[in-house]
């Protein structure tokens, strides 16, 4: 049986967390999660993710570009979306792959999209 494909989500509030983990882990994907920045750059390290979905605004304005810039630079292959509350003309506006990021899943999360997105990245057998 082929390794599940690791999603980390990293975002400041523990309802996302828990409800795009739990949506995630019924899909078989395997899933870590972190309420920082820095957590998530931690984990990120130590779990070697096949797919990060990241907040923008967590301890710092832009902490999302930072923690996804860090990610790009050390993986540049890695698939980083973003989870935003931002609308979709602003996301398309603000450069996301400059910031490092390959899309945006507004929130609150649409779970079939999320799904078919992630399921493109999903680890072959």
């Amino acid at each position: 049986m082929p390794d599940k494909t690791k999603v980390l989500v990293i975002d400041d509030d523990p309802a996302i967390c828990v409800s795009v983990k739990a949506i995630l882990e019924a899909s078989g994907y395997e899933t870590a999660t972190a309420l920082s920045g820095k957590e998530g750059l931690e984990l990120f390290r130590r779990l070697n993710p096949d797919i990060v979905l990241c907040d923008m605004m967590m301890e710092d304005i832009d902490a999302g570009a930072k923690v996804a810039k860090v990610i790009k630079e050390e993986r540049p292959e890695l698939p980083v979306f973003l989870l935003s509350t931002i609308g979709e003309a602003t996301a398309r506006t603000i450069g996301l792959d400059e910031l490092g990021f390959n899309g945006v899943f507004q929130k609150p999360v649409n779970f079939d999209l999320l799904l078919s997105v992630l399921e493109k990245h999903r680890k072959k057998a």
